[in-house]
């Protein structure tokens, strides 16, 4: 006698007799329990469970093999509804649930706020394209209202155009990942650091210093847009620093605004084992003193030249532009054993497109026009913790995190 195929197995599954049991009711303690209670008394086999407490209303969903006196059962479990004072409905079948389809991702939508016609638009999408919303569950309700929804039966790539599209249209930010093992896997997250983890611009804040700030920022916004040169725009603006004493850079770091959510973010993630790097077009005398503050692992920036205690408007050494940034991704990759696919690269910038794109998964944060077009996904809301939501985790889990650990 030989043992059964898998296929058999699958077949003889799906044809077992089943029972489906549902609980509706005000939550309190003790109701689970009841329930399981009563169906051990049965002997009956467990096969699926799922539990979701919405405003303190319970819905309790146990699938188990079936018994043969069923209707016994259903009688029991109406006695235990009235004695607890909630609904039980019990609904005889075949099988498991169905597998999920082939075409797994998962789809986070970010509101300020979410409506119900935007959520509403968002599903449509979804099954415009002939996926099945699997699971819907919330990542947080505030600052931001955040869901993810499990999306099965679609190619990711489709699903991404699809509500990139829609998401602009209703206001929203939505990112599509593929689902699997791989999303929740230890990470290195790289993030540029002008107007992304610090709100504003070093350079321009020197140049206040300097009284140039007009001329220097006109430059940076068309650098940042694109129009420019990066290195060549650089130049021209570490130039109309020279002569600053070099002692505006500590009065420029102690004015630095870090992006709302910005500890938030880099705390959860480094409990969670994750490592963390900063590049960027700007400076080390300044990303040095941030990457130190923050406990951030690794960091890389242009260096001001500094004689005699004076900046002279020049940088020393290579240029960190647009493809240097990419390539200090791959180096702080190898550095830190992380394979690429397991990278996540933040920016704002068009220096920053490079460097989006070698990463496993590129963030445009409040970025301009061409960087939003280019990136994996966006997001428009001024809090860097919304990044977390990407990972999976949850703002519960963060707050819960904090109390028993605060930093």
């Amino acid at each position: 006698m030989t043992d059964p195929t898998e296929l058999e197995l699958e077949t003889a599954a799906a044809e077992r007799p089943t029972l489906l049991v549902t609980l509706t009711g005000t939550d309190r303690p003790g109701l689970t329990s009841a329930v399981l209670s009563t169906l051990a008394s049965r002997g009956l086999e467990v096969i699926d469970a799922e539990q979701v407490v919405l405003r303190g209303r319970l819905v309790l969903g146990v699938l188990l093999s079936a018994p043969r006196d069923h209707k016994d059962l259903k009688e029991e479990l109406k006695a235990l509804a009235t004695a607890l004072d909630v609904d039980i409905s019990v609904k005889k079948g075949v099988g498991d649930n169905e597998p999920r389809r082939k075409g797994r991702s998962q789809v986070t939508v970010i509101g300020r706020p979410l409506s119900a016609a935007g959520l509403a638009a968002i599903a449509g999408r979804i099954a415009d394209t002939g996926a099945n919303i699997d699971r819907i569950s919330r990542m947080a309700r505030y600052p931001v209202t955040a869901m993810e929804i499990a999306v099965s039966g679609a190619d990711p790539e489709r699903l991404r155009t699809v509500l990139a599209l829609e998401g602009v249209r209703q206001g929203l930010d939505v990112a599509v990942q593929d689902g699997g093992l791989y999303r929740r896997a230890k990470r290195l997250i790289v993030m540029d650091v002008d107007s992304t983890l610090i709100q504003g611009e070093v350079i321009e804040m020197l140049a206040g210093h300097a009284g140039r700030l007009e001329e220097v920022a006109a430059v940076t916004e068309k650098a940042m847009r694109g129009e420019l040169d990066f290195e060549e725009s650089l130049r021209h603006r570490v130039a109309a620093l020279e002569g600053l004493p070099a002692t505006a850079l500590d009065e420029v770091y102690a004015a630095i605004e870090l992006a709302p959510g910005a500890r938030t973010l880099v705390r959860t993630l480094k409990r969670l084992g994750y490592q963390f790097a900063i590049v960027s077009g700007g400076f080390s005398q300044i990303t040095d003193q941030l990457a130190a503050e923050l406990g951030i692992d690794y960091a890389k920036a242009n260096e001001l030249e500094i004689v005699d205690g004076v900046l002279t408007g020049r940088v020393v050494g290579e240029i960190v532009d647009r493809a240097g940034k990419a390539a200090a991704l791959r180096e702080f990759a190898v550095r830190s054993g992380t394979p690429l696919t397991q990278t996540v690269a933040i920016g704002d910038g068009a220096n920053d497109l490079d460097m989006l794109a070698a990463a496993g998964l590129g963030v445009a944060f409040n970025a301009k026009p061409v960087v939003r077009a280019a990136a994996d996904t966006h997001l428009s809301v001024p809090y860097l913790d919304t990044i977390l939501y990407l990972l999976g985790i949850t703002r519960e889990e963060v707050e819960v995190a904090d109390a028993e650990s605060p930093a």
